[in-house]
């Protein structure tokens, strides 16, 4: 049976551990300075007191701002949510399959849908890859479009030639595939165009030069072959020929745009990057062989060194955007 200090292992377990605010801070401490050692994230000094009635340190370096709290250098910083539904979030988008919307996370913490989606976009920060690991072995290369489909769009923004045309958004998958000792993972990129520059210049990105890659018969991936060994599938043909495939990203595909347009309906282009991070994440740690605790503290160790305003999420940092929340 479970002592009450065990760390949860599940949501419920996770809401009643983390609802006592001395152990949350407790824990963020930790996430914040993983050593120990309280710095300062103006000028990094460890020269610091703490004051305990408010919770908050005093640099003693620092000519200017000398007190900074927990949250200061975090995706928290200037956040009057609490640690507890901030830990709760975190834990929810980590382990949704499919997403979880705003609205479901205001109604579940008892936030406006507008402070929702901003903590969901803070998250999602908090869950980019930053640098890969260079992929090796058997790779598949391929894109695809987000955005509506062109029988649902006014007369005006159809273009006429094809889905690659509706003014939709190009995004580009690279996935490893995996083996007996790592399943596969994969890096997803939104793309201006998929043309030969973009598309190339991100498979020699991520993928260790002399590895196999698998890709359809899009001619912008012709010039892989100097570098790799590039193996084509016609889908016109076949969609299969041996292990000659992308059936990995068009099963992955299919998992995006079902979260895509399932949960989130609609997402501007601006927006998508952070979606596409989110899946990523999820997609590549869902083996994680501490389930849904080893996801959420993976996702929570990325908090710190990343900060997003609303300003710049809504575009109200740039009087030319001015753009409002997807």
């Amino acid at each position: 049976m479970k002592t009450e200090l065990e760390f949860p292992e599940t949501l419920q377990e996770a809401i009643k551990y983390f609802a006592d605010e001395q152990r949350s801070f407790e824990y963020m401490k930790l996430i914040r300075w993983p050593d120990g050692i309280v710095r300062c994230p103006r000028c990094e000094s460890d020269k610091v007191s703490f004051i305990s009635t408010r919770k908050l340190w005093t640099c003693k370096t620092c000519k200017t701002k000398k007190q900074f709290t927990l949250r200061v250098g975090t995706i928290f910083e200037d956040s009057p949510i609490k640690y507890d539904k901030w830990i709760c979030a975190i834990w929810l988008i980590a382990n949704a399959k499919n997403g979880i919307s705003s609205y479901e996370i205001g109604r579940a913490l008892g936030v406006c849908q507008k402070t929702g989606w901003f903590m969901l976009q803070r998250i999602r920060l908090a869950m980019q890859q930053g640098s890969v690991k260079k992929m090796r072995g058997i790779c598949e290369a391929d894109e695809t479009y987000i955005g509506a489909k062109a029988r649902y769009m006014h007369k005006d923004r159809r273009t006429g030639v094809g889905d690659a045309g509706i003014r939709k958004t190009p995004v580009q998958g690279i996935l490893e595939r995996g083996t007996k000792k790592k399943h596969s993972r994969v890096v997803l990129k939104v793309v201006p165009n998929t043309r030969r520059p973009e598309l190339c210049g991100n498979v020699r990105e991520y993928v260790l030069k002399g590895s196999t890659v698998c890709t359809d018969s899009l001619m912008s991936y012709d010039d892989l072959e100097s570098d790799f060994d590039r193996q084509m599938v016609n889908h016109a043909v076949t969609y299969a020929r041996g292990h000659v495939h992308t059936n990995g990203l068009e099963n992955f595909w299919s998992l995006l745009k079902r979260c895509l347009k399932g949960t989130y309906v609609n997402v501007e282009p601006f927006h998508l990057f952070r979606y596409l991070d989110e899946q990523a994440f999820r997609f590549n740690n869902r083996k994680d062989e501490n389930g849904d605790q080893g996801r959420f503290e993976k996702a929570i160790a990325g908090i710190v060194g990343k900060r997003v305003t609303w300003k710049s999420l809504t575009g109200k940092d740039d009087p030319q955007l001015e753009l409002l929340p997807a």
